[in-house]
Parts: C-alpha cells; sequence; structure tokens
C-alpha cells in the first residue's frame, strides 16, 4: 500500500514540475479524449477510483466490477456548437464469472459544401465527416479489494471517402482500501498502433514530363503520414469525505499523463443527499483552455428498477460553454 501511495505522490507532484511537453498534438482521433458522462465531466473527470457503473467503462474498466446486476447508460453532448458526440454502453454482472460490458461512440458533424480555389462560394456538393468507436470490456475482482478490466475497441475515422481504422486496448485496475472507502485506481487508455487515411479521393494523375506534349498520364496516388492514438495515463484516488444518514460527500483527485499534452491534475467532488439528489463540482489544472465544470443529478425509482438523471456544464475560456446530459438505468 505505502508504494501505491508513493507512486500517486510521484505522479501528481510531476504534474506541477513539467511545464512543456515534446510531443503536444502529435496524436489523432481526438473524440476518445472528450469526456462522454455528464457525472464525469461535473467532477473535473476525476473519476477513476470513484468509477462504480456503466459509463466506467470510457474511463477505467476496472469500475465494471461494481455494477451489481444490469445497466444501461446513454450521454449526449453538442460539443462546441459544431460536432454531436453520443456514447453509449451496457454492462451485465455475471456473478464469479466477472462482468462484461459493450460501449460506442459516435461523434459527428453534419455535411459542409465544397469549396474549390476556382469555387470559393461553393461547388454544390457535400462531404461529411465522423469519428466512431465500439468495445468490449471485461472487469473481474482478483480479491475481494482489487478488481481489473480491460477493454478491447475498434476505432475509425472518416472524412468523406477517406476513413482510418484501427484497433486499440483499455486496461485500469481498482484497490479498495478499508479506511473511508478511499480506492487507488489506475487506467491507460487508447493503446494501439498508429492510424493512417486511404480512400478513392488519393488516387491521381501525373504527368511525368510537361515538356513532352505526347507523354501519358501516369496513374500515382498521393500518401498519407501515419498518426499515433491519444494514449492517455491516469491514476487517482477516490474516497468518502463525510457520510451520515441524510448526506454523503465523496472526493477524487486524478493525476494524467497524455502522451500529447502536459501532465495534468483532477479535482472533484459530489454531496448527495438522500441518495437521490446530487450536486458536483470539479477543477482542472494545467490545462488551457478550461478550469471548471458543475453539474447535478437525480434518480427516482421505477418498478424494479432505478433512472439516473445527470447534467454537468463545462465552462471554457474562448470556447462556447459545453452542455452534457446522461441517462442511466439499472436493474
Amino acid at each position: 500500500m505505502k508504494n501505491l501511495i508513493f507512486i500517486l505522490s510521484v505522479v501528481i507532484t510531476s504534474s506541477y514540475l513539467f511545464a512543456q511537453n515534446p510531443n503536444l498534438g502529435t496524436s489523432g482521433a481526438q473524440f476518445l479524449q472528450i469526456p462522454v458522462s455528464a457525472k464525469a465531466e461535473a467532477m473535473g473527470n476525476a473519476i477513476v477510483g470513484l468509477a462504480d457503473d456503466a459509463s466506467t467503462v470510457f474511463y477505467n474498466p476496472a469500475g465494471l466490477t461494481k455494477v451489481k446486476n444490469f445497466e444501461v447508460f446513454f450521454s449526449y453532448a453538442n460539443w462546441f456548437d459544431m460536432f454531436d458526440l453520443s456514447a453509449a454502453s451496457v454492462a451485465y454482472n455475471l456473478g464469479d464469472f466477472g462482468t462484461i460490458g459493450a460501449n460506442l461512440i459516435l461523434f459527428s458533424t453534419g455535411k459542409m459544401e465544397i469549396t474549390t480555389e476556382q469555387q470559393p462560394n461553393g461547388t454544390g456538393r457535400f462531404f461529411d465527416a465522423g469519428d466512431l468507436a465500439l468495445g468490449l470490456t471485461y472487469a473481474k475482482y482478483l480479491t475481494d479489494r482489487f478488481g481489473v478490466g480491460l477493454t478491447v475497441k475498434y476505432i475509425r475515422q472518416q472524412i468523406w471517402n477517406e476513413s482510418a481504422e484501427g484497433f486499440a486496448f483499455d486496461i485500469g485496475t481498482q484497490y479498495l482500501i478499508d479506511f473511508q472507502n478511499l480506492t487507488i485506481a489506475m487506467s491507460m487508455t487508447n493503446f494501439g498502433g498508429d492510424l493512417k487515411f486511404d480512400g478513392p479521393d488519393l488516387a491521381i494523375k501525373h504527368l511525368k514530363n510537361d515538356n513532352f506534349p505526347l507523354s501519358r498520364l501516369a496513374p500515382g496516388r498521393l500518401l498519407t503520414n501515419e498518426y499515433p492514438l491519444p494514449l492517455h495515463f491516469q491514476v487517482g484516488i477516490g474516497f468518502d469525505v463525510y457520510q451520515n444518514d441524510y448526506f454523503k460527500i465523496r472526493g477524487g483527485i486524478d493525476a494524467t499523463h497524455p502522451n500529447d499534452n502536459n501532465e495534468r491534475v483532477h479535482f472533484g467532488t459530489e454531496i448527495s443527499f438522500f441518495d437521490r439528489l446530487f450536486l458536483r463540482g470539479g477543477y482542472k489544472y494545467n490545462y488551457d483552455d478550461q478550469k471548471f465544470s458543475f453539474g447535478v443529478g437525480a434518480n427516482v425509482p421505477f418498478s424494479d428498477s432505478f433512472i439516473y438523471f445527470d447534467y454537468a456544464y463545462s465552462v471554457y475560456n474562448i470556447l462556447p460553454n459545453v452542455h452534457r446530459i446522461s441517462l442511466k438505468i439499472t436493474m
């Protein structure tokens, strides 16, 4: 346990020591780094130690072990008033065998008119773009306090007729300590090979020598560079701050190390009243465009199930603020 706490302290401290990352902006498939859960975002994304429902597949697959039976999760956000971000996941507890889950992320924009140098006002033709991620998750308790999870996912990006696709893995752990429900957790997401765009529009015809008018056009093809996935390492703790018969306060602190940006720290808290109403707040350290996020939540019983409604409001410095909504059904 002392070693785990030491590692956590080192990672958090490193967030203050490193001012720059030489790999800034070098990875693609950035939609994989956009938070999808309203609950998690409202708490500043300090979630790897607190993840405990079907949405955990997007943050720390080990948290799926805490799903008691069957859960369904949906979320939506209008990203900067330009893109639609939708996500869904399901999780089912198989008892001693473990817990399985599946998830989907869709990131898309509406059709845009094609322009050229000769027709800057539009050609009358349109293109669209969109990203997709499909994942399968398995999680299991190795002991009564230590859980692990693994997600295998298929990733596809598309711009008009060109696309890139590949596979990636997420892995996570959670370790419970018998003190204030303290959980030490780790997750590594988007571990996979590089992606590369290809498609029919990259085919061209090339004139080998302009000095010979009779020379034939030779078929050719434009080459695109490979780009890495946004590998992301996150370690953190989740714990109960205070609890009585009427309300409970939970807190989370995460340190993150992305492969394409500076180290960062997330802080979040949640206050629940009678386990029915929730107030949340979060702060993100070392972000250029965002610091604060807030949110609320509520759940209502329905037959033998519960329906959870969550909302998050993310405050951005220059870009439009973002609203998120989530719906979760537990059975």
